[in-house]
């Protein structure tokens, strides 16, 4: 039920952290795999699928270019004719007091994490719903619960992306298309790499994760092969959380 064969699944933000290993991750369970990539020439996450025996391409798809995201998804079934997953796990991150929040970083923020998020799900419906099949795992976060500091950008496009999840299993739960986010909870990724290097945060954290540690990219394979599986056929718009209990704290 946890196998992948004969799938395709296509993945952004997978050139480093947890959409690296989420792809490497379903390579290994025998999916093929589409990176939507703004450096195309970052051949080297492509390199090691095709070293697992699995077929990768890569499509352009700068995140804050909304013509380049509303064509990724087309392209993508284009060359690999047809897909069977959509991972939304590309992101970033803008802090700053509320008050100093610049509209660039909002509008910024909001685009890479919302809106292109929005775009890559429709473009796949369109092609999951008519053949009644497919899985889209969108990559929520800890301020899609709570309010977070200093992020009010972030905090209102991944509350949005928990609520995107849920509107789109509403429509195409009955059409066997599982819509369905992971929550990670504080992971020792590039992103955080300002509250690991604050030593005040950081113990914080640390101490109310009740797991003893921050996550890292690998703790994410299992979920994501998980819901892109047969094994999540009833599991529709939920909210899994992998933030090694920080939420039930």
């Amino acid at each position: 039920m946890f196998e992948l064969n004969g799938k395709t699944a296509v993945i952004t933000g997978a050139t480093r952290g947890i959409g690296k290993s989420i792809a490497i991750g379903m390579a290994k369970a025998g999916a093929d795999i589409v990176l939507l990539q703004r450096d195309v020439t970052n051949t080297s996450v492509q390199k090691e699928i095709e070293d697992l025996g699995r077929r990768c391409e890569i499509v352009a798809c700068d995140l804050s270019n909304p013509n380049q995201v509303k064509q990724a998804v087309p392209e993508a079934i284009s060359r690999m004719d047809g897909i069977d997953i959509l991972v939304n796990n590309g992101g970033i991150q803008r802090r700053s007091p509320a008050v100093h929040f610049s509209e660039e970083d909002w509008r910024e923020v909001l685009q890479i994490n919302l809106d292109a998020v929005w775009h890559l799900c429709q473009q796949a419906g369109k092609h999951m719903v008519p053949k009644k099949s497919g899985k889209i795992i969108n990559m929520a976060s800890l301020v899609s619960f709570q309010g977070g500091i200093t992020v009010p950008a972030y905090a209102a496009a991944k509350g949005a992306v928990g609520q995107l999840t849920k509107a789109l299993a509403n429509e195409w739960s009955q059409h066997h298309v599982n819509v369905n986010a992971i929550v990670p909870g504080y992971i020792a990724t590039d992103m955080n790499t300002a509250l690991m290097n604050d030593p005040t945060r950081s113990r914080q954290i640390l101490e109310r994760i009740p797991a003893g540690r921050w996550g890292s990219p690998e703790d994410f394979i299992g979920p994501a092969i998980f819901l892109a599986s047969d094994a999540a056929n009833y599991v529709h718009g939920h909210l899994l959380a992998v933030d090694g209990g920080w939420l039930g704290r």
